[in-house]
């Protein structure tokens, strides 16, 4: 007997999803919930779990193709039939022939098996790693679920075997004599990337982008972050960083120019009473900003565990649609991967983000004299429809005397 597997629930609004991976394979045992396909969104990777226990059966629809909420993907069938993956195994039955022409690739044979299942289910960030670094993932023994692939999995074996990356670039090198390296692949855009690439150019096109930028002095921040490091950590359970501070200093900021926490809807404008940060974050396929709730009730170290542990279930991969849904200002710290400076692109419908940068040490002066402070560049953009010049000054000006002073942000300064 067989049962159906069929496209979940996905979310509000939510009424397709990409096949992104298949996890299992038919004629392999499956567990009752246990994950067999992972589906991509417009916004986070769903896996979807097995109805029953007992084996994989036929895969309804390909990697890359577009399903339904409710449309049948698969099938599994329960546990005697199992039999179903006999043939495959009875395949051996030409053992004869099988063993003639084996002896030869018999050395290559176990290896190989075990690359093919792990070529089929790469993910397309391991697969542009192991083109990037040349590596054979048919020799690399996988970390994953399942035996999978897994990015640290490739930069181990290409950082382990740095000697052995030139002689088989060697190899193709006379095949392509006339453009030595020079290599081209088509790879389709995962459908959230598609869907970051047609918001933001929304965005563009909608709003009436404006960015105006300040530096601020991050000596204070520092000072304070250094002296209760260690206490914080033990009494919290948590670091403490600067996104806590910097998303305090939104708050306080928002509370006397509203506008920048507002949006435009239709001919109406919406104000919020309230604080819901997007945090724009790093996921493996591509940058994600998943909502801190009523950040400006939150404490510091309130903040911080929220920010934690959203950033790690995106690198893992287990956000749910709720944590990207909803978001009245977004912050966006690019400082994180070296970025002196830049002009954020708005996360509508938003009308401001807000944009951190890499903390150095440059000359300033302070009372007449130059003196070296580790500065940062902060960079706001906003909807110029909904927020004038002189707002998005104050809010950034606001932001900067709070981040130097940080008692500011304890009376409400």
């Amino acid at each position: 007997m067989s049962t159906e597997v069929k496209v979940p629930t996905l979310g509000e609004s939510v009424t397709e999803a990409t096949i992104g991976e298949w996890l299992k394979k038919p004629g392999e045992a499956v567990a009752l919930d246990e994950p067999i396909a992972s589906l991509e969104t417009d916004k986070v990777a769903v896996e979807v779990p097995s109805p029953v226990a007992g084996v994989m059966g036929q895969q309804l629809a390909a990697v890359g193709d577009t399903v339904n909420v409710g449309a049948t993907i698969a099938t599994v069938e329960a546990g005697g039939a199992a039999a179903a993956p006999a043939p495959a195994a009875a395949a051996p039955v030409p053992a004869a022939k099988a063993e003639a022409a084996a002896p030869a690739p018999a050395a290559t044979a176990v290896p190989a098996s075990d690359g093919v299942d792990t070529v089929t289910t790469m993910s397309p960030a391991v697969r542009r790693l192991v083109l990037e670094h040349g590596v054979d993932p048919t020799k690399i023994q996988g970390s994953g679920k399942d035996g999978r692939l897994t990015k640290e999995d490739v930069l181990a074996a290409a950082s382990a075997a740095p000697a052995a990356a030139p002689a088989p670039a060697a190899a193709p090198a006379p095949a392509a004599s006339d453009a030595p390296g020079r290599r081209e692949e088509r790879v389709k855009m995962t459908r959230m990337r598609q869907t970051i690439a047609k918001r933001l150019k929304a965005a563009q096109d909608t709003a009436a982008m404006l960015t105006t930028f300040n530096d601020v002095d991050m000596s204070a921040v520092m000072a304070t972050r250094d002296k209760y490091r260690e206490s914080f950590e033990k009494k919290h359970g948590v670091r403490l960083g600067f996104m806590s501070f910097f998303t305090k200093a939104v708050a306080l900021a928002a509370h006397d120019i509203p506008a920048v926490n507002a949006r435009i809807d239709g001919d109406e404008i919406v104000y919020h009473d309230y604080l819901d940060v997007s945090v724009a974050v790093s996921a493996p396929n591509g940058l994600v900003v998943p909502v801190v709730r009523n950040a400006d009730s939150l404490s510091f170290a309130d903040i911080e565990k929220a920010i934690a542990d959203l950033g790690k279930r995106a690198k893992d991969g287990t956000l749910t649609m709720d944590d990207m849904t909803g978001g009245t200002f977004t912050i966006s710290n690019g400082g994180v991967f070296g970025g002196l400076m830049s002009t954020p692109i708005i996360n509508p419908p938003q009308s401001a983000v807000l944009g951190l940068h890499r903390i150095e040490d440059r000359p300033v002066v302070r009372n007449g004299e130059i003196v070296i402070r580790p500065m940062m560049y902060l960079a706001m953009s906003y909807d110029h429809r909904l927020i004038d010049g002189r707002e998005a000054v104050t809010f950034l000006k606001t932001i900067k005397e709070a981040i130097e002073d940080p008692t500011r942000l304890l009376i409400d300064l």
